[in-house]
């Protein structure tokens, strides 16, 4: 689609005015789901009106995550405590606008991205196109929700733990979180510095390859089909429900597959988040937090009584988890697993100090190993007739990635 996009408006059948005015009618039709937390009619106007018909995007509108810095526009990050406009433009904002991508506004963050559930902003929790009284996940929550509502076909997230792929599975839409460096974060409200990525939330994998080829100039997808394709037998990465445990042994079913064991669950995951506290505490430091979301002011204290020994552990840790994944990955063109272990919870299950701990080890389970590696990994929708579930993809490089999601979508299809 948005290949298509791009092409119609360079060669003048597609008329950027006209796929502005669009997406601004459907985010106004979607206001319900909380997605769009900034709308910047007028600037979109002019951009569209303006528009030099050129560029890989040439005309597509975006939405960015109200994390990433827009010049002129909001910068508060889902935050009551922050009241900022951005001073200029992040740099992959300014790619987007090199390729003609027309920004029509900012999407909704789960407060400074330090949340996998969307529910604490400053506007109240984004809500689910399938059902408004589930969560989107987060922290990427309204370009999950916006993706899938049709508002833009593709919306620029962040992903410290999971924070694009899981809006993105609980959404049924695809999120792919390409290999550390490949897209800045020059720009972007930082959580966690060793973890934090940059990603895209499109519609399809050939959308979210086009997208990151657009805005690095580098072609994306030139992997081969998979040959070796391992899958996780993990048993904390198939802790899921009946609904999901069907959509992924429906999926995996028709496939040659290898059994692969992934490095330690619990090693992997302590490690992530004794990376993550301390890096999240510093870059909050000195700040009034006063007004910060309840869930991410406790989840700041937390994070400020990690010992600096666990974090010099963490990273020790983290180079040897990473050298276990790269052998893996050598030997396999790709592992599979499960993206969330849980199709999208009612908003209200974190309304409890138990719920919100449950809510959180599902959602985060899955995700959080490829961002301690900095691996590609990209989520892909599952067919099913409820709930949006999600199959998740980690390989080598995003070349790879791509390839072997592009062949799992056809198959699946």
């Amino acid at each position: 689609m948005i290949r298509e996009i791009a092409e119609g408006v360079r060669s003048g059948r597609l008329d950027p005015v006209v796929l502005v005015e669009e997406a601004l009618r459907r985010a106004d039709e979607s206001q319900h789901l909380n997605a769009v937390v900034h709308l910047d009619a007028p600037g979109a106007r002019k951009a569209a009106a303006d528009h030099p018909r050129s560029g890989a995007l040439a005309g597509v509108p975006v939405l960015v995550k109200e994390i990433i810095e827009v010049e002129g526009l909001p910068f508060r990050c889902g935050s009551a405590g922050m009241d900022e406009v951005g001073r200029r433009d992040a740099e992959v904002v300014a790619r987007l606008r090199a390729a003609g991508a027309i920004v029509i506004g900012l999407s909704h963050t789960h407060e400074f991205a330090y949340g996998c559930t969307g529910t604490s902003n400053r506007v109240g929790p984004c809500r689910n196109p399938h059902d408004p009284s589930r969560m989107t996940g987060g922290s990427s929550s309204g370009a999950g929700a916006a993706v899938a509502a049709g508002i833009v076909p593709l919306a620029l997230g962040t992903d410290t733990a999971g924070s694009v792929r899981i809006p993105a599975a609980l959404c049924g839409v695809v999120g792919f979180k390409p290999a550390d460096g490949t897209l800045p974060v020059d720009g972007v409200f930082p959580l966690a510095i060793s973890l934090d990525h940059v990603g895209v939330l499109t519609t399809t994998v050939a959308d979210a390859a086009y997208a990151v080829a657009a805005l690095t100039d580098l072609p994306v997808g030139a992997g081969r089909e998979p040959e070796r394709l391992g899958v996780v037998v993990n048993e904390e990465y198939l802790n899921y429900t009946p609904e999901v445990g069907a959509a992924w042994s429906d999926a995996i079913s028709g496939l040659s597959t290898i059994d692969v064991r992934l490095p330690d669950w619990a090693e992997s995951f302590q490690t992530a988040a004794d990376l993550q506290g301390p890096e999240a505490a510093a870059n909050h430091a000195g700040r009034d937090t006063s007004r910060y979301q309840p869930d991410v002011q406790e989840r700041l204290r937390e994070a400020a009584a990690v010992p600096r020994s666990r974090y010099d552990a963490a990273r020790t840790e983290a180079v040897e988890i990473t050298a276990a994944l790269d052998e893996l990955l050598h030997e396999h063109d790709a592992i599979l697993t499960p993206t969330v272990l849980s199709t999208a919870p009612p908003i209200d299950a974190v309304d409890t100090p138990s719920g919100a701990v449950a809510v959180r080890t599902s959602l985060l389970s899955n995700t959080r190993l490829a961002n301690l590696t900095r691996h590609p990994a990209i989520t892909i929708p599952l067919p099913t007739t409820g709930l949006p579930i999600g199959l998740q993809v980690i390989a080598k490089d995003n070349d790879q990635t791509i390839a072997t999601a592009h062949w799992l979508e056809q198959r699946l299809r």
